[in-house]
């Protein structure tokens, strides 16, 4: 069954919903390694915070993908160094757009990505278990120049059942009777394209645990 297209967007004061980043593809195309090319989360999180305290970084750990016995040993360190590291890489032409962090056990994580060709720009949702055939119905799944901000969180809300990839992931224990205020801070979404996607999110889910 194909979803609608999820509307009315809910408003957050203080976010732009008609914000539409320029381009998607400019640090790529000028070789510029965004933080969001760097598959692991406590890695992406870690390179952040030493370039911020102008620490030099090791050889290595801000590679997109880590090396086999390399990504072994740094999850040893905490099995929450492991969220994202088994995404797969994004493909020729692909970057990602936007990205959404669970704070379980192995930090799971959930990549929102996006494709050019020479006429349009595709747009796929992946996580870090394809085995398990989530479905993810993007609308739109394909535009000609990137999405305003309102696009991308209808698409997000629309992608999958009981509120979308990102609600849906605390609707689900409310399901299951847990305190929504328990997971007020589960989940945690960022974006280099989109600079209030975190905290339009943040304000959506902590009213919801709050039960506004």
């Amino acid at each position: 069954m194909v979803r609608p297209f999820v509307q009315p967007v809910p408003e957050v004061q203080g976010i732009d919903l008609a914000y539409r980043p320029a381009s998607y593809f400019v640090a790529l195309d000028s070789h510029v390694a965004l933080p969001s090319s760097i598959l692991g989360k406590a890695r992406r999180d870690l390179i952040r915070k030493m370039r911020a305290d102008g620490r030099p970084i090791p050889c290595g750990l801000d590679n997109p993908v880590l090396d086999p016995e390399v990504r072994a040993a740094w999850g040893r360190m905490h099995p929450m160094n492991m969220g994202g590291e088994y995404l797969e890489p994004p493909r020729e032409n692909e970057v990602e757009i936007a990205r959404i962090s669970l704070a379980s056990t192995t930090a799971d994580q959930i990549s929102v990505r996006a494709r050019r060709n020479a006429t349009k720009i595709t747009y796929s949702i992946v996580d870090e278990y394809p085995d398990q055939g989530t479905i993810y119905d993007l609308h739109p799944r394909t535009s000609r120049a990137p999405l305003s901000m309102r696009d991308l969180i209808a698409m997000l809300d629309g992608a999958t059942d009981q509120g979308g990839v990102v609600m849906s992931c605390v609707l689900s224990q409310i399901e299951l009777g847990e305190d929504a205020s328990d997971y007020e801070d589960f989940v945690s979404v960022e974006s280099d394209f989109y600079p209030g996607l975190g905290r339009y999110y943040a304000v959506r889910l902590q009213s919801l645990s709050r039960g506004n």
